[in-house]
C-alpha cells in the first residue's frame, strides 16, 4: 500500500500506456470494422457478421473512444501517486479486455439492438460519471489549502467508500451487455470480486492506518462498495 502515498508524475509510464492504448483502439476498430473479424472469426471458428448496419459494433467503438479519453484526463491531471511498471501492465491488461475482448465478443452476434442496449448506454453514462465525476470532484476538494490532511467524504463518496470502483463496475457491465454475448458478464464479475474481496479491503486498510477515527467514523456510516447495500 506505499504506493498510495508516494507522489509522482511518472511520465515514461503514462507515455507508454497512451500509445499502447491508442494500438488497442486500433486493434479494436480493425477488429469491429475491417478484416481483423474475419481472421479472428476463423480462428475462432465462429462468423463474423455485421447486422442492423453495424450500430452494436458503432456504439462498442464509442464506448471505446470515450473510455480511452476519459481515462487519459485522469491519468494526466488527477493522477499525482507513482505508478509502478507492474500496476502499468496491469493497467494494459484491463484496457486490451475493454477494447479488443469486448470486441472479439461481438463479432458473432446478429441479434438487432433493443431495450437492453439502450439500458447498457444509460448504464454506461452513470458509471461514467460516478468513476470520472467523483474524481474530479474529490481532486478539486483536496487542492483547496483547508483540506490539507483531511479525508474526502463528500460528493459520490458519501454514498459509498470506493464509489469510483462501483462506477467502473457500472460501465464494464454496460460494455458486456453492448456485446450481446452472455459470457462477456463474466469480465464485470471478476471486476467486481477484485474490488470486492481485494483492492477495496486493501485501501480501507491504508485510509484506516492514514486517518485513524475520522476513517473510522467514515466506515461506520458509508458502505464500502455498492451504494446502500454492500
Amino acid at each position: 500500500m506505499d504506493l498510495y502515498g508516494q507522489k509522482g508524475t511518472c511520465l515514461p509510464q503514462k507515455i507508454i500506456i497512451h500509445l499502447i492504448e491508442l494500438f488497442f483502439l486500433w486493434l479494436s476498430f480493425w477488429l469491429l470494422f475491417q478484416h481483423g473479424g474475419d481472421i479472428f472469426a476463423n480462428l475462432l471458428n465462429i462468423q463474423n457478421t455485421i447486422s442492423d448496419s453495424g450500430v452494436r459494433r458503432k456504439i462498442l467503438f464509442g464506448f471505446n473512444l470515450i473510455t480511452f479519453f476519459r481515462f487519459s484526463y485522469m491519468m494526466t491531471f488527477l493522477l499525482k501517486r507513482k505508478i509502478p511498471w507492474g500496476e502499468g501492465l496491469s493497467v494494459l491488461f484491463a484496457f486490451a479486455i475493454y477494447y479488443i475482448g469486448f470486441s472479439l465478443f461481438s463479432i458473432s452476434i446478429t441479434k438487432p439492438i433493443g431495450w437492453l442496449e439502450y439500458f447498457a448506454i444509460v448504464l454506461f453514462i452513470v458509471g461514467c460519471v460516478l468513476n470520472s465525476g467523483g474524481e474530479i470532484l474529490r481532486n478539486n476538494w483536496k487542492t483547496k489549502p483547508e483540506n490539507k490532511g483531511k479525508l474526502y467524504t463528500g460528493g459520490f463518496f458519501k454514498y459509498s467508500r470506493h464509489i469510483n470502483y462501483f462506477g467502473d463496475i457500472l460501465w464494464v457491465t454496460a460494455y458486456a451487455i453492448i456485446t450481446g454475448n452472455i459470457w462477456a458478464l463474466s469480465i464485470p464479475l471478476m471486476l467486481f470480486c477484485f474490488f470486492a474481496f481485494y483492492n477495496a479491503p486493501m485501501l480501507d486498510n491504508y485510509l484506516k492506518e492514514k486517518y485513524g477515527k475520522e476513517f473510522e467514523n467514515y466506515e461506520a456510516k458509508t458502505k464500502m462498495l455498492i451504494p446502500f447495500i454492500y
